[in-house]
């Protein structure tokens, strides 16, 4: 069966143009999901995410490259969080979306915590893979942490399979399908997305959050340590805890045990909750049409 294709577009976000990529929901009709807005991990570029496209498809999945990582050109000048937020919520908006839901991975957990709550009347429920509350965080392995700071594992396969276990915590069996997938980030918007998360923490605005969410930890995580799964599930109010048994990739690794938990929670009918965020936008019957492009 072919896989299903993204269609990619050029988006201006700010000052930024980012390559955006929709995966359209399939099906007669309208697709029966909500749309899912994805925020990919440090230095990780679109194509990584198809697996979980591929496996979502009643619904639009919508990814963008962060400035300077996969075909999105680096950043002028260094961003913030609430800053990509804003670049998110550009995204959206250009293509016509307005309620969805968001998914984050690990750096893009991050993101997906402050898009949230930046933008909480544009989100319906929330999914946190693998990720922390920003500088309040139990740090990880520390030799797996060194080999993070710098992006050589998206420039060497080699180097990544020499290191996959320790960075990530898993075996070797789905590397080289993840290695396929890579596109060497440019070493500026590698700095720029490690110089976003210095200092920046969700803990002050995680209690405000009140969306449904849903916290994935690995318990063999060598980056993000479970713990900091526990403290997010602990910290959001009515938040629901999975722990997989897996490293930092459990989302490629695991995909067979994280798929149906993601699809369930996605798709299961929210309880009436004590101050709930005020109605929020519907979603657009139809997002704007856009120019299909091959990737590279």
């Amino acid at each position: 069966m072919p896989e299903r294709q993204p269609r990619f577009r050029d988006v201006r976000a700010g000052s930024n143009i980012l390559r955006t990529a929709v995966w359209h929901g399939e099906g007669k009709g309208k697709p029966s999901g909500r749309p899912l807005l994805f925020f990919n991990g440090i230095g990780a570029n679109i194509e990584l995410i198809a697996p979980l496209a591929e496996a979502l498809t009643d619904r639009d999945i919508i990814a963008f490259d962060a400035p300077g990582i996969g075909g999105s050109a680096a950043a002028g000048i260094p961003y913030r969080p609430w800053t990509l937020a804003r670049m998110a919520a550009a995204i959206l908006d250009e293509l016509g979306y307005g309620e969805v839901d968001v998914m984050g991975v690990s750096w893009g957990g991050a993101m997906a915590q402050q898009f949230a709550f930046q933008y909480g009347a544009r989100v319906h429920r929330l999914i946190l893979c693998a990720t922390s509350a920003g500088s309040l965080m139990v740090p990880g392995n520390p030799k797996a942490l060194m080999k993070l700071a710098h992006p050589r594992r998206y420039m060497d396969p080699a180097y990544l399979m020499k290191h996959f276990e320790m960075l990530y915590g898993d075996d070797t069996a789905g590397a080289p399908d993840h290695s396929s997938r890579l596109r060497a980030p440019t070493i500026r918007g590698y700095f720029y997305q490690l110089l976003a998360g210095i200092g920046w923490t969700s803990v002050p605005f995680l209690p405000f959050i009140k969306q449904p969410t849903l916290v994935l930890a690995g318990d063999n995580d060598q980056i993000v340590p479970l713990i900091n799964g526990r403290f997010l599930a602990q910290l959001i109010p009515g938040a629901r805890l999975e722990i997989v048994s897996g490293g930092h990739l459990f989302l490629v690794s695991r995909a067979s045990e994280v798929i149906p938990l993601i699809r369930d929670f996605l798709d299961e009918e929210a309880e009436p909750r004590p101050f709930a965020a005020k109605p929020r936008r519907p979603a657009a019957s139809a997002p704007a049409p856009f120019t299909v492009k091959m990737a590279d």
